[in-house]
């Protein structure tokens, strides 16, 4: 399974498109355990983010809509763990053309959010 593409607009960013494409692209998230410990720690975040919402969830796939703050908008933040050793995301603005960056951004936090929790797993 492979994550949609990313339109030509800028809203959107992706771990599984062409990484010369540095408007879109960016690194997936590299874990060294299982993909359902990886799955639990996304899960796990998802569910502590009050403007995320879990909407599917199968074996290699999680699907989350984020509620825009302040505006009636939604976000499709979707994670791909068919990948030994790697989480794949795609996070997109459902309409718009430009996002002013709240894409990349969130998924730089959410990256970080992952590493954190994956670390404090590690130690234990």
């Amino acid at each position: 399974m492979k994550l949609p593409p990313c339109p030509n607009s800028r809203n959107c960013v992706s771990t599984m498109g062409n990484s010369d494409d540095r408007q879109h692209y960016m690194d997936p998230i590299a874990f060294s355990g299982e993909p359902e410990e990886a799955k639990r720690i996304v899960r796990s975040i998802l569910k502590e983010e009050p403007l995320a919402e879990i909407e599917h969830e199968d074996v290699d796939y999680m699907k989350a809509v984020y509620k825009v703050k302040l505006l009636p908008f939604k976000d499709d933040v979707e994670f791909y763990f068919g990948q030994q050793g790697f989480v794949h995301f795609r996070s997109a603005s459902r309409i718009g053309y430009s996002d002013l960056g709240k894409n990349k951004k969130r998924m730089n936090d959410f990256t970080k959010q992952f590493r954190e929790a994956y670390n404090k797993q590690a130690a234990t």
